[in-house]
């Protein structure tokens, strides 16, 4: 999980006034749990119903925040298993090539904001 996964659910809780009981009680998982995300000390990334409950309450995009986490939205993982043979020269090429991830993502947002 990314560092800014539990700051940036930290941050947002506060402005929105939530305690981390009530946040946790309102998307129904412990409190300390909640306290583990936000300072970076969970086991393994929340599930996708959590994240999206997070996102929810927070006013967080869902799809972003679950990516944030390092998780693969459901919906992508059908069709990221289609490609599952190149997907790793795809990030090691991206890895390897900063402008080239750029001009991916660059992309992206365009058709993405164009629709």
């Amino acid at each position: 999980m990314n560092n800014a996964f539990g700051k940036l659910i930290r941050d947002r809780r506060k402005d929105k006034g939530y305690s981390q009981r009530k946040l946790a009680a309102l998307i129904k998982i412990d409190f300390t749990y909640l306290s583990k995300l936000e300072n970076n000390r969970a086991e393994y990334a929340p599930k996708e119903d959590v994240i999206r409950n997070l996102a929810r309450y927070l006013d967080l995009n869902p799809e972003e925040l679950i990516f944030l986490a390092g998780r693969i939205p459901h919906q992508e993982e059908a069709f990221l298993s289609q490609y599952y043979k190149s997907m790793p020269m795809l990030f090691r090429r991206m890895r390897e090539n900063p402008e080239f991830a750029r001009e991916v993502f660059q992309a992206a947002q365009e058709i993405g904001s164009s629709r």
